[in-house]
């Protein structure tokens, strides 16, 4: 695969997040590094964060993800944007023999290294991390059984040259995961999503994380203005995938994708 540009940190003094550009965050020429930068400023106060803004369901969808993965014994696992390592640490878990969890910012990466020491032993021994682009993965072909993805999706600067680079490192027969947040089709949750996660989640993160980057306005703006979750189902089915299917949770707020890579036997539809 070419290697993409270099990625240099934004030297614009102002918010990586702020006014014109929280109108179309996904076409921001500059969007990588901004995204870049952004999680660095709120890397400290990113696991507190998620935990109280989800009322602690952001575990328990992790958990639902690597259920549907179905992982076998000996599978290999490539977790893309793996952040602080949450889901990269439940894959651990189950009967794989690595994980990878891979991750565009540095600051993150030292955290969810920082929290591989806390593990037993066995778990702690199965999990690297590296940094590097969901656009531009630095593996062989076919050299994953299972890749997920959590809530980073839709910060990548081009989502289906990710979704292409997916398909490309997973083996025939491979399941590919997407976690990803979703606009609530019950018009009444929907509102209340929309106050909550529009209006009051910004300030009080920001508040707890004292962020400056304005990532807490990004973060919703690039909710609202991402593809729903038919259009990324879409999306992974046109990548190289079969069999995608999406399963809604927590009232629609958050949806989870699975689909298997081409190549393999049909399997059973997630129950």
């Amino acid at each position: 695969m070419p290697a993409t540009d270099p990625i240099t940190p934004v030297t614009d003094p102002s918010p990586a997040w702020a006014g014109e550009k929280l109108d179309h965050v996904h076409t921001q020429s500059d969007k990588a590094r901004r995204v870049r930068d952004m999680f660095a400023s709120i890397a400290h106060a990113y696991d507190l964060n998620n935990r109280l803004h989800s009322f602690g369901r952001d575990q328990a969808w992790r958990r639902a993800a690597v259920r549907l993965a179905r992982v076998n014994q000996g599978d290999r696992v490539l977790d893309v944007a793996c952040g602080t390592g949450d889901l990269s640490q439940a894959f651990a878990a189950t009967n794989a023999s690595e994980v990878v969890g891979l991750d565009f910012t540095d600051k993150m990466l030292d955290l969810a290294r920082d929290k591989r020491k806390r593990l037993d032993p066995a778990r702690a021994q199965k999990l690297s991390y590296v940094q590097g682009d969901a656009q531009d993965l630095p593996f062989d072909d076919a050299s994953f059984d299972v890749v997920s993805i959590a809530f980073g999706i839709r910060n990548v600067q081009d989502p289906a040259r990710a979704l292409r680079e997916f398909a490309r490192v997973l083996a025939p027969g491979g399941r590919l995961v997407v976690l990803e947040f979703d606009k609530p089709r019950n018009p009444v949750v929907r509102a209340l999503n929309t106050f909550y996660c529009g209006w009051l989640m910004p300030r009080t993160a920001a508040l707890i994380s004292r962020d400056r980057s304005g990532a807490y306005a990004y973060l919703p703006r690039s909710v609202g203005q991402f593809m729903d979750s038919g259009a990324l189902r879409a999306a992974i089915a046109e990548s190289g995938f079969a069999d995608a299917e999406s399963r809604a949770m927590t009232l629609g707020v958050c949806v989870c994708h699975r689909a298997v890579r081409e190549g393999a036997t049909p399997t059973a539809p997630v129950q």
